[in-house]
């Protein structure tokens, strides 16, 4: 299993985002996890994806969706199992799936809609698997996801409060939570660090945050927080929430931002003074919340603090907590689903009980 140790310890992304960590300070932010929470937390891994075995399809794929699928071969690349395309057709037949879906124009999708979200999701899988052979599917992949980056190809300028980002696919409108899939995938296949791609990508998040010393538009606020996209929240106004607060800051470090930055530093204020597994924090009705759980534990993972100091002034030992509240979360069949709320499709087992799993991969990591 030792020889799996890329896909054990951490996805290339999440690596790649502070790979300038010193070995020191890596040691250091090892996590302090009770034992019988750890126990716990493989526990629920394993029924997770025991689960996720039972309801593949013939086709290979979860859901007919190359998004989910490509989300569930991420929670088994992940996991502590140290699973790969040598444990046999539960992992090769869905990365045929996915394969099956490439189209002339470098995307991965089975479908018009959502091209970007999906080709993001792929390639982070294809590049999760470490195997060369689809080295030039994720050079293509790359290519996509660049072009459909808004900028001066499709007549935006600088000035534009769309410029840099990038949206589902078919349509111009792009959102942070499609911008940090994106660039996730970007950073997991290790595009160039000196592509314009990222700078560009830097130039919409700062329009995405709360942070009137770096977002030149007239409705931001200075909590740090992210909101949906520029000047816009589907919770109305343009409110700071936790699922894009942590997609920001992740997606600033993915593009190379230093974890000093005060936008970055302006961010984790935000999730300290609102750190919140009960709910998706500046969200009614529980929204969004296993997408939340995901994005934290990507954010929590790369800042290597195992210990925060929430609102209250309490320390929070952020894997103990994630552990506790998804192991409590899990139904008997190994599945999770958002109990409170449909929406954004968090109703869907294969999709919910993949974040799930993602999650508690973190969790779990040292």
């Amino acid at each position: 299993m030792l020889k799996r140790a890329i896909n054990f310890a951490i996805s290339a992304a999440v690596a790649a985002a502070f790979a300038s960590v010193g070995a020191s300070e890596l040691r250091a932010a090892d996590p302090v996890i009770d034992p019988g929470l750890r126990g716990k937390a493989q526990d629920a891994v394993n029924e997770g994806l025991h689960y996720l075995r039972a309801v593949q399809k013939e086709n290979g794929s979860w859901s007919n969706s190359v998004g989910i699928t490509a989300l569930v071969v991420r929670a088994f690349l992940e996991s502590y199992r140290g699973y790969g395309e040598s444990d046999g057709p539960f992992i090769t037949r869905p990365i045929a799936y996915l394969l099956s879906n490439v189209r002339d124009d470098g995307s991965i999708s089975e479908t018009n809609r959502n091209s970007a979200y999906n080709t993001a999701t792929a390639m982070f899988a294809l590049a999760a698997t470490n195997n060369a052979k689809y080295k030039d599917v994720i050079a293509a992949a790359q290519r996509f996801l660049s072009a459909h980056q808004i900028d001066e190809g499709e007549g935006y300028d600088r000035s534009h409060r769309y410029y840099g980002g990038i949206g589902y696919g078919g349509d111009e409108r792009p959102d942070l939570s499609n911008q940090y899939l994106a660039l996730e995938g970007l950073r997991a296949s290790a595009l160039d660090p000196k592509d314009p791609v990222w700078e560009r990508a830097i130039v919409f998040l700062a329009r995405c945050q709360n942070r009137s010393e770096s977002n030149d538009q007239p409705w931001a606020a200075n909590d740090g927080g992210f909101t949906y996209m520029p000047g816009w929240s589907p919770h109305g106004g343009t409110g700071s929430y936790g699922g894009m607060t942590h997609a920001g800051l992740i997606s600033l470090l993915f593009a190379g931002v230093d974890k000093q930055d005060p936008r970055i530093q302006s961010a984790w204020k935000w999730i300290a003074a609102n750190y919140d597994l009960e709910e998706n924090p500046g969200v009614s009705g529980r929204h969004g919340l296993f997408y939340y759980y995901e994005a934290f534990a990507k954010t929590m993972f790369a800042m290597g603090k195992p210990v925060i100091k929430d609102g209250s002034g309490a320390d929070r030992n952020w894997r103990n907590d994630l552990v506790a509240k998804l192991v409590s979360m899990q139904a008997q069949d190994g599945s999770w689903v958002n109990p409170y709320s449909s929406q954004w499709w968090e109703n869907l087992k294969e999709l919910i009980t993949a974040r799930g799993v993602i999650a508690l991969n973190l969790a779990l990591r040292k």
